[in-house]
């Protein structure tokens, strides 16, 4: 997988579809960064129209640093703040604030309908943001920011989403911040995980790209990784359902 194919593969989505104008929501994480990086070298900015998508003073500093990078319009910038749509849905449902992954969803999946809406509203196409990494792991809300029309970025594992970020010349914030879906204060992937995001690659790598079984995976670590390549492997397989629903009757 290299940069030219994400490129091309924007581009020939584009053509096939017969759309000219794409939307995506960008956070400030280096995934929706990368993504809106080769998004802008497939097709011109006029046709990119941004949404910067924050709950009540999330900080979106990093957001504007890419599409400053990028060079986006400010006549195609939009910002969203998603507030008042997620507290009236949480009040409506009775969701506390220490319901932090409930609120979360709900958070993800407001951010989905906003984007898409606003998508119809263009003509655009929806270019997603997940990585490979987070897709096998499940590390997605479902029908939340897993929803989108493209996905440039699902071929590539969260390490070697970095990579292109250095091959794209982002600036350096992008590849020292610490990952995180923005869901709630001091958010961490990592931490909410359980392990790193380079031990996880190498583990999936083993497990989904080569096949290995689960047993000769675990073995092929030294001892004193073997519990966490244990845990990133049961996340795997905890999370398979995600990948496979809606259950269709055929």
């Amino acid at each position: 997988m290299s940069l030219e194919l994400a490129i091309d593969f924007i581009k020939q989505t584009f053509v096939r579809t017969g759309k000219t104008q794409a939307v995506i929501a960008v956070s400030g994480g280096i995934d929706s960064a990368v993504s809106l990086a080769l998004l802008s070298r497939a097709l011109p900015v006029s046709q990119i129209w941004p949404v910067l998508l924050p709950y009540a003073r999330q900080d979106m500093t990093d957001a504007q640093t890419i599409l400053d990078f990028v060079q986006i319009p400010l006549a195609n910038r939009r910002t969203l703040n998603i507030a008042s749509v997620v507290d009236a849905a949480c009040t409506s449902l009775q969701i506390s604030d220490d319901d932090l992954l409930r609120k979360g969803n709900l958070m993800a999946r407001v951010r989905m309908m906003l984007l898409f809406d606003h998508a119809k509203g263009k003509d655009a196409l929806v270019v997603g943001t997940e990585n490979k990494s987070e897709h096998h792991l499940g590390y997605f809300t479902r029908f939340g920011d897993s929803a989108s029309d493209l996905e440039p970025l699902v071929g590539f594992y969260k390490t070697q989403i970095r990579e292109l970020a250095k091959d794209l010349g982002l600036p350096a914030v992008f590849l020292d911040k610490a990952p995180s879906a923005g869901l709630w204060q001091d958010q961490s992937d990592e931490v909410e995980m359980g392990f790193s995001y380079e031990l996880a690659d190498q583990v999936l790598q083993l497990l989904v790209d080569q096949q290995l079984p689960a047993e000769q995976v675990v073995s092929s670590f030294a001892q004193e990784q073997q519990t966490l390549v244990q845990k990133v492997i049961d996340r795997v397989e905890a999370m398979k359902f995600k990948l496979e629903v809606p259950y269709i009757l055929k």
